[in-house]
């Protein structure tokens, strides 16, 4: 085992250094570390540290490896578990994370770093183009946090760092508070406004996709039917593309997840909207003859062109504008579908395979928000068990 060497520097003063063998990096090439103390015997204790540790398997090499460099790796690893719409998510996510805290060696990287970057991101970031003076949202804040925690997480799984050092970071309570106090946020639409849009939009051409995204299929899912996936003898559809954006290009692919991949039965409504289409759409392209472009697409244009999900969302919006009605995402209305299906009792089960979801739970607590209204029965049960008259205030 190497001793350390008495070296003298040009001011004159006395120091000891000695190489240690750390191991092999990722091309399996040699680690040599030196150490350099003010004593022989420093120089022991910190070699017989780092053997320690590397015996353990708990020993940390020096590396200069930035944050953002790191994070630059990580999402190339990602490639391999996500898709590229969802990499740049992650990195449109990021983006503060590199601005601010990318120049910092991954290694120097602090929990105070962490949480001075949130504080601040809460007070004044907000969203590329937005309006001067708009905070982010707390929930957007939380979502950069998830995709820190999680290539941090990473580097601890590689050996990088010993600990995830925004493992524990959140925004604050009074910050949370304060958002909630101030971020109007949309209700999805109720029961009557939903069948008012249905009653209204029944002789649109573009009835059947829509009423489709009213049972509860993501935008990306109804842009991306097939007929080939429609079985109108047996009213079943099954859900197997997608059709989404991304950088203002379609992106055509497979399902979000492996259980967003399912078969649902067609309620009446949809079942029956979907034949009409059909048989229109039939006639359209006897109509276009050669102009017509057969993309075997349920959503598509007069001359069987698919339509995208900004053209579909946009569509919508022009409906419901008409009819007066509150203008909500249409990915609103699967919240607005999934609550009533929970409220109609549908098990947790098949609640969590209707909307293409494994844990059941997820889907309740993302989806299913109770207001006051939807208490409505536990106040009439109230009336009873006081015994009281229901109909003395109608």
């Amino acid at each position: 085992m190497a001793e350390p060497k008495r070296i003298v520097l040009q001011s004159g003063k006395v120091r000891y250094r000695l190489m240690v063998e750390a191991g092999r990096d990722e091309s399996g090439n040699r680690v040599q570390l030196t150490v350099t103390r003010d004593t022989a015997r420093e120089c022991r204790e910190e070699r017989d540290r780092i053997l320690h540790e590397r015996a353990a398997g708990t020993f940390i090499a020096p590396s200069k490896i930035t944050l953002g460099e790191w994070l630059d790796q990580w999402l190339e690893y990602k490639l391999r578990d996500v898709e590229e719409t969802t990499i740049h998510a992650y990195r449109l996510a990021l983006v503060h994370v590199y601005d601010q805290l990318g120049h910092i060696r991954l290694q120097e990287l602090t929990e105070d770093h962490v949480r001075e970057f949130v504080d601040e991101l809460v007070a004044s970031g907000r969203r590329k183009g937005g309006e001067p003076g708009s905070r982010l949202a707390i929930s957007t804040v939380e979502g950069v946090l998830i995709r820190l925690r999680g290539a941090l997480r990473r580097a601890v799984v590689r050996k990088l760092v010993s600990v995830n050092v925004a493992a524990e970071v959140r925004p604050s309570l009074a910050d949370k508070k304060t958002d909630k106090r101030e971020r109007d946020k949309p209700a999805p639409w109720s029961v009557g406004e939903v069948q008012t849009f249905i009653r209204g939009i029944a002789e649109d051409r573009l009835f059947a996709p829509l009423l489709l995204s009213l049972m509860g299929l993501r935008p990306a899912e109804v842009c991306g039917q097939r007929w080939v996936d429609v079985d109108l003898d047996d009213g079943i559809i099954e859900i197997t593309t997608t059709r989404t954006m991304s950088n203002n290009r379609v992106i055509e692919k497979d399902t979000k997840t492996a259980s967003g991949e399912r078969a649902l039965p067609l309620p009446r409504g949809p079942w029956e909207a979907l034949r009409r289409l059909r048989a229109v759409q039939a006639a359209e392209e006897l109509a276009a003859g050669e102009a017509y472009t057969d993309t075997g697409f349920v959503a598509v244009d007069e001359l069987g062109m698919p339509i995208n999900t900004r053209q579909l969302r946009e569509h919508a919006y022009r409906l419901m504008r008409r009819l007066g009605l509150r203008q909500v995402k249409l990915y609103a209305a699967r919240h607005a579908v999934l609550k009533a299906l929970a409220l109609s009792g549908v098990p947790d089960v098949i609640l969590a395979a209707w909307a293409g979801h494994t844990n059941a739970s997820f889907t309740k607590r993302k989806y299913v928000t109770i207001v006051a209204e939807d208490m409505r029965g536990a106040a009439e049960a109230l009336d009873v068990f006081h015994g009281g008259d229901q109909k003395a205030l109608s």
